[in-house]
C-alpha cells in the first residue's frame, strides 16, 4: 500500500533532479525578475484584454489544479493536501472576481458595486490567502499520517468548495457593499501608507510560506514545486504591488505574468505526472494482457495435472452439489466405496450413508452454505456391499467466478486400520497409565541429565512431595548425598548396554530424613530417558530391624540364663557351705565377719540371678488369677516412703478391671522397678500416675508387633512427668547392664526383668517417652479369662460404624501414619496425612473439605498437637478435633497438657475404639 501511494506528487519523495530542475526554474525567474526591476515604473498602454485574459487563464488553471488535487485528496485523504487544494480553489474564485470587478474591462467601473478600491482590497486578500492556506499546508504534512479523513472524502470536497466559496463571498461583499469603510490602499495612483503596510504583510506571509516549506521534510515532488510557485509569487507581488507605480506599466504586466507561471508550474507538473501514469497503465495493461494469456495456459495445464492428481489420489475424492448429487468420482472413491464412476455420478451421496447419519450429512451441507471448511471430520460410511468403513474427511465448498458456493468437494481417507490401531494403543496407553497412578511402588522416568520427566503419585505416601515438586527438578537434590555417586554408576553403566539394573539407593523426604529404596532401573535408547522402579524398604528394614533385635534379645536371654543357671549352681556351693564356716569360725570375731560378707554377698548374687532369669523368662513363675487394682493400691502405699515426698502418686484405676493371669509377686516387683525408674527421672519432684484399664488388642495392631497375640489384655500403666527418653536409646532400654544412670546407681537389670517377666507371661509391653514431657510405660498381662474375646465384646467389636468424611491425620511416626491411615481409610473416610503441624496447617489453609483433625499429642517441633489445634481453630473455628497418644488419657491430663472434656484415644486401639471415637468427633 505504501508504493501504491508513492506513485502521487504529494507523497512522491523528491529526487536530486527534482531539486535540480525547480531550482533551475527559481534560476531563470530570479535573473529575469532582477532584468525587471529598473524598468518597473515605465509606463505602457493599458491593454484591458490582458487582464480578463490573464484572469482566465489564472483561474483555469487553478481551477484544473484544485481538481486534480482534489482525485489525490481522494484517495490519500490527507488533511494538509485538502487545505492547499481549497488554497488553489480560493485563488481561482478570486481570480475570477477580481477580473468581474476591474474598472474598464467589463464595465468602467467594474461590476458587482465596485468601488475605486475594490480591485486592490481584492488583490490584496487574494494574493494573502493562498500562501496563508500553503502555510497550514506545510505545517498540517509533518503529523499528516495521523490524522487523516476518517469520513466520506466526497462530503470533504463539497465541505472545502462550500468553505472556499463562502469565504470569497464574504470578502467580495465586504471589498464592494463594505467599500467606503476600507481603508484608502491608493491615492492619486500612489500607495498610501496603509497599502505599505498591508502588501508588506502579504509578501512576508508569502515568504513565511516559501520558508516553512524548506524546512518541514520530507520533501515531496509537489514541496519542491510548491517553493517555486511561492519564489514566482514573491516576484508577482513585488512587481505588481511594491515596485511598480501604478496601473498598466512594466511592472503590473509582468507581476501578473509571474503571477500566471506561479499558477501553472504545479499544474505543468500534475499534467505531465498524469501523462506518465497512463503511460505505465498502457504498459502495465499489455502486460497483464500478457500475463492473462499465460494464466489461461497455467490453467489449462494445471487443469489437467488436477484431474490427473485427483485420479492418482489414495484419497477418495467426490464432488457434490447443494442438492446432495454426486458430479465427481474418482478412482480412489471405487476403491473404497466399491461403486463404479458410471454407477455413482448423477446419484445422491446417500447411497454411500447410512439412514441413521443422514441428519449428519444435512448438517455438513448446511455448514459448508455458511462458508465453513471442516478438517479431519471422522464418521463412518457405507460401502456397495453393505460392510462399513471408517473414514476422515476433509470437506470444502466449491464457488463459482463469482464467489457463489455452488458445490462441495470431499476428499475421504480410510481409517478403520488405523483407529483400531489408535484403540488398541489408548488402551494400552491407558492401563500404563493405571498401572503408573495406583502402583505403590515409585515409578520415577528422568532424561540422561536425571531430571525428571514424569513422577508417579506414589511419591506422596513414600517421600510427602507431591508429583509437581519433583518434575522439572534433578534428582541431586533428592537423593542422598552419600548415594550420589552409586546412582550415577547405575545410570552410566544403564546406558552402556546393561539393560536392567538392581541397586539400593536413600532418597531424602520431605521431613528430611532417609528413606532406603530397592530399584529396578532401565534404559530406553530410541526415547533417551532412564526408567526407575523404587520399593519402599521401610517397612521391611523396620520388620528386619525389630526381628534382629527380637534375636538378639533371644540370644541375651539365652546367654544370660545359661550365665544365670551355671551361677545359681556355683552359689548353690557357697551358700550351702558358708553356714558350715560361719559355725566353725563362731569363736573368732575376725573370722566370723569375713563369713558374714561372704554370705551377703552370696545373697546379692543370688537375687542378681534372679534378675538374668526373669529376663532370660526362665524364672519360675506363679500365675494365679489376680486382682490388678488391689495390687497397684497395695504398692502405691509401698511407694510413699520409697519415693519421697516430692513425688506425687496418683492411682487412676478402671472400676471394671478385669483379672489378669500373672505372678503377683513378679507383677509388684515390676511395678516397683517402674516407680523407681520414674522415680530417677524426676529429681526435682513431680507426678506419677499408675493406671489400669481393659484393652483389647486386635490383629491390625499385633502385626505390626513382635510376639504380641490379639486379644484381651489387662493394662498397668506407669507413668510419669520426668525427663523423657531420647529416641536413640528407646531400643535398648530393655537390654540387659544397659542404663543412663551414673556409674554406682543402678545395675541397668529393672527394665530388662520388667520385659522378662511380661514376655514370659505371655504379655505385652509398650514404652512412650518424649524428651522433656515424661515417660509412660504399658504393661498388657493377658486377662485370666482367657485370649480371647467374649461373645458380648465379639458382638459390640463388630458393630462398627464407618463414614465419607475427610480426616486429616497428623502423626510423626511413618509406620503409625501408614497403619492408621489404612485403618481410617478401611472405615470409608477420605484421608489426608501430614508429619508435622507445619504440613498439617498448609492442609487446613488449602484444602476447605477437612471434616476432622485426628493428631498426635507429642510430637518433635516447634508446635505440638495441643498448639497445632489451638492454631487450626483459630483459621478455622468449627473444625472438629481428635487427639491421640501413646500415654493414657489419664496420664495426659494429669500432666496438663489437654484440657477436661478434650477427646482423646490412647494409644494403641482396636478398630471399634476407632470408629467409636470418630463418629464421637465429629458429632461433637
Amino acid at each position: 500500500m505504501g508504493d501504491e501511494r508513492n506513485i502521487f506528487l504529494s507523497t512522491m519523495p523528491a529526487t536530486r533532479g527534482d531539486r535540480k530542475s525547480a531550482l533551475a526554474v527559481v534560476s531563470v525567474s530570479a535573473v529575469l525578475f532582477a532584468c525587471a526591476v529598473p524598468f518597473a515604473g515605465v509606463p505602457l498602454t493599458p491593454v484591458p484584454a490582458f487582464v480578463a485574459s490573464y484572469q482566465s487563464a489564472l483561474a483555469i488553471n487553478d481551477l484544473i489544479t484544485a481538481v486534480l488535487l482534489f482525485s489525490q485528496f481522494a484517495i490519500l485523504r490527507s488533511r494538509a493536501l485538502l487545505l492547499l487544494t481549497s488554497g488553489y480553489l480560493f485563488t481561482a474564485m478570486a481570480a475570477v472576481v477580481h477580473a468581474l470587478t476591474f474598472p474598464g474591462l467589463f464595465a468602467p467601473g467594474g461590476l458587482l458595486g465596485a468601488g475605486s478600491q475594490t480591485t486592490v482590497w481584492l488583490y490584496m486578500v487574494w494574493h494573502g490567502g493562498f500562501p496563508l492556506l500553503v502555510l497550514g499546508y506545510a505545517l498540517l504534512k509533518a503529523s499528516d499520517d495521523d490524522r487523516k479523513i476518517r469520513g466520506s472524502t466526497g462530503v470533504a470536497v463539497v465541505a472545502s468548495i462550500v468553505a472556499v466559496s463562502v469565504a470569497m463571498a464574504a470578502f467580495t461583499w465586504l471589498v464592494t457593499a463594505q467599500h467606503d469603510r476600507l481603508p484608502i490602499l491608493l491615492s492619486d495612483g500612489h500607495y498610501t501608507p496603509v497599502m505599505l503596510a498591508v502588501v508588506s504583510t502579504v509578501w512576508c506571509l508569502s515568504l513565511a510560506a516559501l520558508v516553512v516549506l524548506w524546512l518541514c521534510r520530507p520533501h515531496f515532488v509537489l514541496d519542491i514545486w510548491l517553493m517555486v510557485v511561492m519564489s514566482a509569487w514573491l516576484f508577482d507581488i513585488a512587481l505588481s504591488a511594491i515596485l511598480n507605480v501604478a496601473r498598466f506599466d512594466v511592472g503590473f504586466y509582468l507581476g501578473r505574468i509571474y503571477g500566471l507561471c506561479a499558477a501553472s508550474f504545479v499544474l505543468a507538473v500534475l499534467l505531465v505526472h498524469n501523462v506518465g501514469l497512463q503511460a505505465k497503465l498502457a504498459r502495465l495493461l499489455g502486460s497483464l494482457r500478457l500475463q492473462a494469456a499465460s494464466e489461461r495456459d497455467l490453467r489449462t495445464e494445471r487443469d489437467g495435472l488436477f484431474s490427473a492428481v485427483v485420479e492418482s489420489s489414495s484419497d477418495a475424492i467426490i464432488t457434490i452439489l447443494l442438492d446432495g448429487t454426486i458430479t465427481g468420482w474418482n478412482g480412489a472413491a471405487e476403491r473404497l466405496f466399491g461403486f463404479t464412476a458410471a454407477e455413482a455420478l448423477g446419484k445422491n451421496v446417500n447411497i454411500i450413508v447410512s439412514p441413521d447419519r443422514r441428519g449428519e450429512v444435512r448438517s455438513i451441507v448446511e455448514r459448508i452454505s455458511r462458508r465453513e471448511t471442516i478438517a479431519h471430520y471422522e464418521t463412518s460410511r457405507v460401502r456397495k456391499d453393505g460392510s462399513t468403513v471408517d473414514v476422515s474427511l476433509s470437506i470444502s465448498p466449491i464457488r463459482s467466478v463469482s464467489g457463489e458456493i455452488v458445490g462441495i468437494s470431499k476428499a475421504a481417507r480410510d481409517i478403520t486400520e488405523s483407529k483400531r490401531t489408535q484403540q488398541a494403543l489408548s488402551q494400552e496407553i491407558e492401563e500404563r497409565q493405571r498401572i503408573f497412578d495406583s502402583s505403590n511402588d515409585l515409578i520415577l522416568v528422568t532424561d540422561t541429565a536425571g531430571n525428571f520427566i514424569q513422577v508417579s503419585p506414589s511419591v506422596t505416601a513414600i517421600l510427602g512431595y507431591q508429583p509437581s515438586d519433583m518434575i522439572g527438578h534433578s534428582a541431586i537434590e533428592f537423593i542422598h548425598p552419600d548415594d550420589l555417586e552409586h546412582t550415577r554408576r547405575e545410570m552410566r553403566a544403564a546406558r552402556r548396554g546393561q539393560s536392567k539394573r538392581n541397586f539400593e539407593t536413600r532418597y531424602v523426604n520431605k521431613e528430611g530424613n532417609a528413606v532406603a529404596l530397592n530399584w529396578t532401573g532401565t534404559w530406553s535408547e530410541p526415547v533417551r530417558r532412564h526408567f526407575f522402579i523404587g520399593r519402599d524398604l521401610t517397612e521391611k528394614q523396620a520388620a528386619e530391624a525389630q526381628l534382629r533385635h527380637a534375636q538378639k534379645m533371644d540370644a541375651v536371654g539365652q546367654l544370660t540364663g545359661g550365665v544365670a543357671h551355671d551361677f545359681n549352681n556355683i552359689l548353690t556351693v557357697i551358700t550351702g557351705t558358708i553356714g558350715i564356716l560361719e559355725e566353725a569360725v563362731a569363736d573368732q570375731p575376725q573370722l566370723a565377719a569375713v563369713a558374714k560378707l561372704i554370705d551377703e554377698a552370696a545373697e546379692r548374687g543370688a537375687n542378681l540371678t534372679k534378675h538374668l532369669l526373669a529376663f532370660a523368662r526362665k524364672q519360675p513363675l506363679q500365675p494365679v488369677e489376680l486382682d490388678v487394682n488391689a495390687l497397684v493400691l497395695e504398692a502405691a502405699k509401698l511407694l510413699h516412703p520409697t519415693l519421697g515426698e516430692h513425688i506425687e502418686i496418683t492411682p487412676l484405676l478402671a472400676e471394671d478391671a478385669w483379672t489378669a493371669l500373672a505372678d503377683p509377686n513378679q507383677l509388684a516387683t515390676a511395678v516397683l522397678n517402674l516407680a523407681i525408674n520414674a522415680r530417677d527421672a524426676m529429681p526435682n519432684g513431680g507426678k506419677l500416675a499408675i493406671e489400669t484399664s481393659n484393652v483389647f488388642l486386635d490383629e491390625n495392631y499385633a502385626s505390626l508387633q513382635s510376639e504380641v497375640a490379639p486379644g484381651n489384655y489387662v493394662m498397668i500403666a506407669v507413668g510419669d512427668t520426668g525427663s523423657g527418653i531420647p529416641p536413640a536409646l528407646l531400643e535398648r532400654v530393655f537390654e540387659p547392664f544397659f542404663t543412663t544412670k551414673e556409674v554406682g546407681k543402678g545395675t541397668g537389670l529393672g527394665l530388662s526383668m520388667v520385659f522378662g517377666f511380661v514376655k514370659q507371661s505371655g504379655g505385652h509391653i509398650k514404652i512412650y517417652s518424649e524428651e522433656g514431657h515424661g515417660t509412660s510405660v504399658k504393661i498388657y498381662l493377658p486377662r485370666a479369662t482367657g485370649l480371647q474375646q467374649t461373645a458380648a465384646e465379639a458382638l459390640v467389636s463388630a458393630d462398627i460404624e464407618g463414614g465419607n468424611e475427610t480426616v486429616l491425620i497428623v502423626e510423626d511416626d511413618t509406620l503409625v501414619r501408614r497403619y492408621v491411615m489404612t485403618q481410617i481409610g478401611s472405615l470409608g473416610y477420605t484421608t489426608l496425612e501430614a508429619a508435622n503441624a507445619s504440613d498439617a496447617l498448609r492442609f487446613i489453609d488449602d484444602v476447605p473439605a477437612i471434616d476432622l483433625l485426628f493428631t498426635d499429642v507429642i510430637m518433635p517441633g516447634t508446635m505440638n498437637g495441643r498448639q497445632l489445634v489451638d492454631e487450626a481453630l483459630k483459621r478455622r473455628p468449627g473444625l472438629k478435633t481428635l487427639f491421640t497418644s501413646g500415654y493414657t488419657e489419664n496420664a495426659i491430663v494429669h500432666h496438663g497438657r489437654l484440657d477436661s472434656g478434650v477427646l482423646l484415644l490412647a494409644k494403641p486401639y482396636r478398630k471399634s475404639e476407632l470408629a467409636r471415637m470418630l463418629r464421637l468427633a465429629l458429632a461433637s
